[in-house]
């Protein structure tokens, strides 16, 4: 694997990482929301990765020679939680049902908030990563002079 399949490798993974951590304050922002567009409350969302081999123009021949390809990870599919709202009993609020319950996201803050910390680490983990072979780039550049 080459230094530039390597930054491929990690490029795809903060992309990854941007779009569940996107989803995540998304999920967060809406909390409390109990009328959308689509109709009914909120629903939770949430980014499903898979593993996406990665290329790079500049790499190509070398991986052609060794076998070897790298692999990163894209977001495959975004799910909503098909979960019952949560009911609650307000029937002053303007969207009780007639029984006085309200139908609310089925989000836990808590758990939204500790995902979005992993979010946040696993990009910081590849632009470190990034950093590292950007390093070593610059020191094979120097070898070379």
């Amino acid at each position: 694997m080459s230094l530039f399949n390597l930054l491929s490798v990690s490029a795809s993974g903060m992309a990854a990482q941007r779009t569940r951590a996107e989803l995540l304050v998304e999920n967060l922002a809406n909390s409390e929301t109990t009328r959308t567009a689509e109709g009914g409350p909120y629903r939770r969302r949430d980014a499903v990765f898979e593993s996406q081999p990665q290329g790079s123009p500049f790499s190509a021949v070398f991986e052609d020679q060794l076998a070897a390809p790298s692999v990163g990870v894209a977001v495959s599919d975004i799910t909503v939680d098909d979960r019952e709202p949560e009911l609650r009993y307000q029937p002053g609020h303007p969207d009780a049902r007639p029984d006085g319950y309200v139908a609310y996201p089925r989000i836990n803050p808590a758990e939204d908030m500790a995902d979005l910390m992993s979010a946040t680490r696993g990009y910081q983990a590849n632009v470190s990563a990034i950093s590292a072979v950007k390093d070593m780039i610059q020191r094979s550049l120097d070898l070379m002079r």
